[in-house]
């Protein structure tokens, strides 16, 4: 595969969800300082914040690395089953990894993308999209951020 093929616009999928979460995840941000450190999504000891308020409810976000204030934080983004993050986009790329569920990523001006666990995607900044969470599980998504962490959503 090329590199001009991986940015074709199957490679191009989803840039989920997350918002301009200072204020909901400032308690939520972790110190790893120099420690090498691992999670799962299922650790007792991570704790979820809020999604912006135009997000459905039971929409999660843990902050795994970094401080979703600054540069260069990795998220855990979990939709419920069942649900759609609604038209919106970000500031900064996103480049994800689905964890668990089947997520289906609409940007605009491009094929929509099926994601299921283990499927690898980079987001643009600022091009706005729809994401679909088509399983009954939730949707988690591992995102590394390079600008703030936010969401921005998209009046239709």
């Amino acid at each position: 595969m090329t590199a001009s093929s991986r940015n074709s616009t199957a490679f191009v999928a989803p840039m989920v969800v997350t918002a301009l979460i200072a204020f909901a995840l400032a308690g939520v941000a972790h110190a790893g300082g120099q420690a090498a450190f691992t999670w799962t999504v299922d650790d007792p000891d991570l704790e979820w914040g809020p999604c912006p308020e135009f997000m459905p409810e039971g929409c999660g976000l843990a902050v795994l690395q970094g401080d979703a204030a600054d540069h260069n934080s990795d998220v855990f983004f979990q939709l419920p089953g069942n649900s759609t993050a609604p038209h919106h986009w970000h500031t900064s790329a996103e480049r994800m990894v689905l964890i668990t569920g089947e997520l289906k990523v609409d940007y605009d001006g491009q094929d929509p993308v099926v994601m299921r666990p283990g499927t690898y995607a980079y987001g643009p900044a600022q091009l706005p999209h729809v994401a679909i969470c088509q399983s009954d599980e939730p949707c988690t998504l591992f995102i590394a951020f390079e600008e703030p962490v936010d969401a921005v959503a998209v009046e239709d």
